[in-house]
């Protein structure tokens, strides 16, 4: 009786909100009555539940809530963000130690920059430290989690992980033809970029708790026809593909599984100093300016807590709006 009542409420306000002339004299009488302040007051709580002080400037039930859950949704948990270095790994790694994780920033060549990520998560209060293993080489996942594990358990006393970021990356230089790609080249990228994600997450399954995260950053060149980037759209095609089955595969254990694809990220390189260039990448984004490292992270973040449960096996477009077209 109560779910017949609740949809002939539903129907019946459709009615007055939708129909047509034959309703117009109720409309008007509800009208009139919504002029009334108790009334209003009434449906106000009604719709929005019991009035809250309401604080200048600070939008109720958003920007408050914001405030109160933005930060702390990993505390206690841990986290591998590979490729965290620099650029947008930097900025993931960043974002995960702010929100309570303790961060294994993993880096290939680049010591002193991931001592610099290290350094700036440690200066805003978070905890991280650094892993070496150059990805695509014989023995590079090994490598990678004897570091983890041991950085693990010196810190927490386990060696259990929560949230795995694959975002370590090989490209080639833009511009470069499908006829002119070595085989080189070609094993050079998908070494890195499909390869290394396929087996660090199998030798992280055993440890991942369960409800862990895994995320893999792919690229918005995955969704449009870039001749010059075939490769590394290949490259990063099949990572999407990982994500899409390993999101079947690991539901049981609620760990969650999501690819997030940037488009044009400020990555420091010189091109961004340009400001010819970056005024004609920006064109490409919907909100026309160029994306920012920390712009992606937040994402991550997202697919990384609680909050994003009920999402997996997703693509998600971090593209600033590139792919509208």
């Amino acid at each position: 009786m109560a779910g017949a009542r609740t949809l002939a409420g539903v129907r019946a306000q459709a009615l007055l909100l939708l129909g047509g002339p034959e309703v117009e004299p109720l409309r008007a009488a509800f009208t009139d009555l919504v002029r009334f302040d108790v009334v209003r007051a009434h449906l106000a709580r009604t719709i929005s539940g019991p009035d809250r002080p309401h604080t200048p400037g600070v939008t109720p039930g958003v920007t408050a809530e914001v405030e109160e859950t933005g930060m702390g949704r990993l505390d206690g948990r841990t986290a591998l963000v590979t490729g965290s270095s620099r650029g947008i790994g930097r900025a993931t790694a960043q974002r995960l130690a702010q929100e309570g994780a303790l961060v294994a920033v993993h880096y290939g060549v680049d010591g002193d920059a991931a001592a610099e990520t290290v350094a700036r998560i440690e200066k805003d209060g978070g905890r991280a430290f650094a892993v070496r293993a150059e990805l695509g080489r014989p023995g590079d996942v090994h490598e990678l989690f004897l570091g983890l594990e041991q950085g693990l358990r010196e810190r927490t006393g386990s060696t259990a992980l929560d949230v795995v970021v694959n975002n370590a990356g090989a490209q080639t230089p833009a511009g470069v033809a499908p006829e002119d790609v070595t085989p080189e080249e070609f094993d050079r990228l998908f070494a890195v970029n499909a390869k290394a994600p396929f087996f660090l997450v199998q030798r992280a399954l055993p440890l991942l708790s369960a409800g862990g995260r895994i995320v893999t950053i792919s690229s918005g060149l995955t969704r449009v026809a870039n001749p010059g980037q075939v490769a590394y759209a290949m490259s990063k095609g099949a990572v999407e593909q990982l994500t899409l089955h390993l999101a079947r595969h690991l539901a049981p254990r609620g760990i969650t599984v999501n690819t997030v694809a940037p488009g044009i990220t400020d990555n420091g390189s010189a091109v961004f100093d340009d400001p010819e260039a970056v005024g004609a990448m920006a064109r490409l984004s919907a909100f026309n300016r160029v994306g920012q490292a920390r712009d992606v992270a937040d994402v991550v973040a997202f697919l990384a807590s609680d909050d994003a449960r009920w999402i997996t096996g997703a693509f998600i477009d971090a593209t600033g709006g590139t792919l509208l077209g």
